[in-house]
């Protein structure tokens, strides 16, 4: 009885395992015929060749119609992983000028789904890229003794202009992170890096063809499968017109010659950027090819860092022309009256104990002297008066709406710009003091951001923005590089107004203040230079000394022109350049000459030549 129980079980174990040996065969069955393609691309590459079709990738123009980026041929090396058999790979890496070692190293990466996840034996990898039309010429006529290797017809970009690196900036190969994050790619493919090659990625780069091609039993070609009837060209990427004036942009670049920092400037109508200077910078044509890798590790480990774009990357105190700002919180909350001489200035504010200095002027001023004086202690005043004033309960709740005012007018967050690598700046709240000061503190501990100094940070795009809005009387448009788009609307955060809290009339207020900071009344006026550089033009002008604990003060100015109808508005941010009106006053009246008029003036091409020749790295200035 016993044996007949062992044996039934052992009856039921075999057909179990039977059934389940069945069962995973049919599934893998199923999974190979109807799940995986993978014979099917086995069979597919014996009958056809899928050859990729690469769009040419759209050119770049600045506002005028002058081209800026193009398209110049190059070629890529590729192969069909199984058809290469019996390889002469010293040969082969000898026609390319390459090492074994390096040859090796490729294949094992190309093979490595890691990097390279769209990886299959049986598809077209890429070898090597941007080969010249020479050395291409070279590999062409031994491409016969290469089974599986293969010439692809690509195309890199070349600079009309060694300028504005910065804002146009660079294609590479894609990386892994970027293959798995938009299909559209495969390993060799390339891909805006940086500036508007980056952000305008989708656009510019068009959408690839294909071509199918017919094989023989012997794998060879020949020619379009069904007359191409399965073929699709490639669409070329759109074109992108800039805002961008290239002849302001490249004398920029020149009157920073040596020199560290930045010039922004905006057309204030329409947010259009006129330019967008960083300095150092670099040539853009050094981003181009097989040394793209090697040129960028060079330019990484510059100490000045030429591959930062200060005008949206660098963080400064804006200064002075941070006034501006202030003067219209004030006017808004009805701290300040403008034609009331309200402050007095004895060389500076003193208050309790605490001194803040100022150069000599009149005594006591109204907004518009203060203005166009840039006097230290009436802005003190303001921002000490607006913290202790009672209708706001605290100097918490005061400061709330003071930032809430400073956020409405471009400051502490990204305003929005079409290039990769915005920072917000810095405007503190009140939680920043609390924690620092346990809760306990007022106007006059923190009466360092009335001036714009402290813990204020601002981006030059932004003071440059603030430009721009006062010149509006009031409102702006996000700032943008790129203009057109070929058969495109540009987003509509480009398009759209943006209005601060300030009312529309505490603007006006303030253009007369810079509109007399350049007029050279009353006596003490910081931009007096500005109506020698531009005599013709009504200039509005704000300069700024940021104060610099590394060394000697940032020299900063603000401004537009004409004061009615403005069709420019400038920043100017010098590093270690000292005082304001040493050198972004000339170099701000240089620029807006160069733009209203087209050229400059006898006497002002003098100036920027001597300018370009100056040097100053941290704090130290040659001649």
């Amino acid at each position: 009885m016993a044996k007949d129980y062992t044996y039934e079980k052992r009856k039921y174990v075999v057909a179990l395992v039977a059934i389940v040996i069945v069962t995973v065969f049919l599934c893998r069955l199923f999974d190979l015929q109807i799940l995986s393609d993978e014979y099917k691309k086995y069979a597919d590459s014996n009958a056809f060749l899928n050859k990729t079709q690469y769009p040419s990738r759209g050119a770049i123009y600045d506002r005028n119609g002058k081209l800026l980026v193009y398209n110049q041929p190059a070629y890529d090396i590729t192969f069909v992983p199984r058809e290469v058999s019996e390889l002469d790979t010293l040969d082969f890496c000898r026609t390319l000028g390459i090492t074994v070692e390096q040859f090796e190293k490729r294949m094992a990466d190309v093979r490595d789904r890691r990097k390279n996840p769209g990886y299959s034996h049986y598809t077209q990898q890429t070898f090597m890229t941007q080969l010249s039309a020479e050395e291409c010429g070279v590999f062409q006529e031994k491409l016969f003794k290469f089974p599986g290797f293969s010439i692809q017809r690509r195309t890199i970009r070349e600079y009309a202009y060694n300028s504005a690196a910065h804002v146009l900036g660079d294609i590479g190969e894609v990386s892994r992170k970027e293959l798995e994050a938009d299909d559209y790619y495969v390993q060799g493919d390339y891909i805006g890096k940086q500036g508007i090659e980056r952000s305008y990625e989708k656009y510019l780069r068009g959408e690839k063809g294909v071509e199918v091609l017919l094989r023989d039993a012997h794998g060879r070609i020949q020619g379009h499968y069904m007359d191409g009837q399965y073929d699709r060209p490639a669409v070329p990427g759109k074109n992108l017109t800039l805002g961008l004036d290239i002849e302001l942009q490249m004398l920029g670049e020149r009157l920073l010659k040596n020199k560290i920092g930045s010039i922004v400037a905006i057309e204030p109508a329409t947010g259009d950027i006129l330019c967008m200077v960083s300095s150092p910078t670099f040539d853009p044509s050094l981003m181009i090819g097989r040394q793209r890798g090697k040129n960028h590790n060079l330019l990484e480990k510059d100490r000045q860092k030429p591959l930062l774009n200060r005008a949206i990357m660098g963080t400064y105190p804006p200064g002075s022309t941070f006034k501006t700002a202030q003067a219209l919180a004030f006017l808004q909350e009805d701290i300040i009256h403008a034609d009331s001489p309200q402050f007095p200035c004895s060389h500076g504010f003193s208050y309790r104990g605490l001194h803040v200095g100022c150069h000599g002027h009149a005594s006591p001023v109204s907004l518009i002297p203060a203005i166009a004086t840039s006097c230290n202690a009436y802005f003190c005043w303001g921002l000490y008066r607006m913290l202790g004033d009672e209708k706001y309960g605290s100097p918490q709740k005061a400061l709330t709406v003071w930032k809430d005012n400073m956020v409405s007018q471009g400051f502490g967050y990204r305003l929005g710009v079409d290039l990769p690598g915005e920072q917000r700046g810095f405007i503190p709240n009140a939680g920043t003091y609390d924690r620092v000061y346990r809760g306990s503190w007022n106007g006059l501990t923190v009466i360092s951001i009335s001036i714009g100094q402290g813990e204020i940070l601002a981006t030059p795009l932004q003071i440059a923005n603030l430009g721009a809005t006062i010149a509006n009387r009031g409102h702006f448009i996000t700032p943008h590089v790129v203009k057109d788009i070929e058969g495109c609307q540009l987003d509509s955060i480009y398009r759209t107004v943006r209005t601060p809290v300030v009312e529309r009339a505490h603007y006006e207020d303030i253009v007369k203040g810079m509109r007399a900071a350049v007029a050279g009344s009353p006596a003490g006026a910081t931009c007096r230079m500005l109506a020698t550089l531009l005599p013709d033009v009504e200039a509005c002008g704000k300069t700024g000394t940021a104060q610099n604990p590394h060394g000697k003060d940032h020299s900063v100015f603000m401004g537009f022109a004409p004061m009615d109808n403005p069709k420019i508005a400038i920043v100017v941010y010098v590093e270690n350049g000292g005082w304001g009106a040493t050198y972004g006053v000339p170099i701000g009246g240089l620029m807006m000459d160069q733009y209203l008029h087209g050229q400059l003036s006898e006497e002002n091409g003098k100036l920027a030549e001597d300018i370009s020749n100056r040097t100053i790295i941290y704090g130290n200035e040659e001649r």
